[in-house]
């Protein structure tokens, strides 16, 4: 099969298409085989060798926590899903043609293959940082960095929680964050001063590591307010980093309910192959995104 792989730390250039083995499903794991794995930004922090101590990584490694696809092996003890079911959830080098999940679900009907790998790591994510924020009902939660994956689902995730969503994005992404129930404004020079006129901010999600941590706790008034998914340098300033998945399978549920519901939906910003996993890369790294990139083998 063809795969995604790198031999050393460093940027996108380092990323190669291979030829490999498939991978084989072992107790309590499904192999399927890929039509979709998403990109998220952990997938390039790793490729860099930021996060080791989260994340350890044996050189060579492939690539990838987050896929769609059809299950073609199912390990022992599996029980409840069968060959060629339509599955989507995390497990190991999802950039490849097949690829061993350890958390998944069966995909809403209705749902592509490229939509259904923009969801998991992304809506697990949203759910524990709003837990972890412990914005309530009735509350401001403050949103820097709203238009990418992530903050798609924090943002319809609160609408339906009755929490009020402040969101900072670019000037092109306004109406976007509007769309999904939010005030919208954008970042740049005055931005708390804009935030300040909106109302009062109870807790505030760092998503983009832009470098506003003094800012988000300034506009809340206390760092316990504060969470960062993005920002390794956080924890300096009191606010708590975000960076290990909590319930993955409770995760790709509330998903699935959600998006057979109507109440969640994250749009694909652009489908790459796997010979440009590194386009992909550079474009997450670059930002900007309004909703998920995906590779598609």
């Amino acid at each position: 099969m063809k795969m995604v792989n790198f031999a050393e730390f460093g940027g996108p250039d380092v990323l190669r298409l291979i030829d490999a083995e498939k991978p084989h499903a072992g107790p309590g794991r499904v192999r399927i085989a890929v039509r979709a794995a998403g990109v998220n930004p952990v997938d390039w922090r790793i490729r860099e060798g930021q996060v080791i101590g989260a994340h350890p990584t044996t050189l060579p490694a492939g690539l990838g926590l987050d896929a769609a696809g059809v299950v073609d092996q199912v390990g022992e003890g599996v029980t409840g899903i069968a060959v060629g079911d339509r599955v989507f959830g995390e497990g190991g080098n999802t950039y490849a043609e097949f690829a061993v999940l350890t958390a998944w679900a069966r995909m809403p009907e209705g749902l592509s293959f490229e939509e259904a790998a923009g969801y998991p790591s992304v809506v697990e994510t949203a759910l524990r940082v709003i837990r972890q924020v412990g914005v309530r009902p009735g509350q401001t939660l403050l949103v820097s960095g709203a238009a990418g994956g992530v903050g798609s689902a924090v943002l319809q995730i609160a609408r339906v929680r009755g929490i009020a969503v402040i969101g900072t994005a670019s000037a092109a992404n306004q109406d976007y964050l509007r769309g999904l129930g939010a005030t919208a404004t954008t970042y740049g020079e005055g931005w708390v001063e804009r935030v300040r006129r909106l109302g009062r901010v109870d807790a505030a999600l760092d998503l983009a590591g832009s470098g506003v941590i003094r800012e988000l706790v300034e506009l809340t008034g206390d760092p316990g307010r504060v969470v960062s998914i993005a920002d390794l340098g956080a924890p300096e300033l009191g606010v708590r980093f975000s960076g290990t998945a909590g319930s993955v399978p409770q995760a790709l549920a509330e998903a699935a309910r959600l998006i057979t519901r109507g109440d969640l939906h994250i749009p694909v910003a652009k489908s790459y192959p796997l010979s440009e996993a590194a386009a992909a890369h550079a474009d997450s790294q670059a930002g900007h995104t309004r909703g998920r990139r995906v590779i598609i083998p």
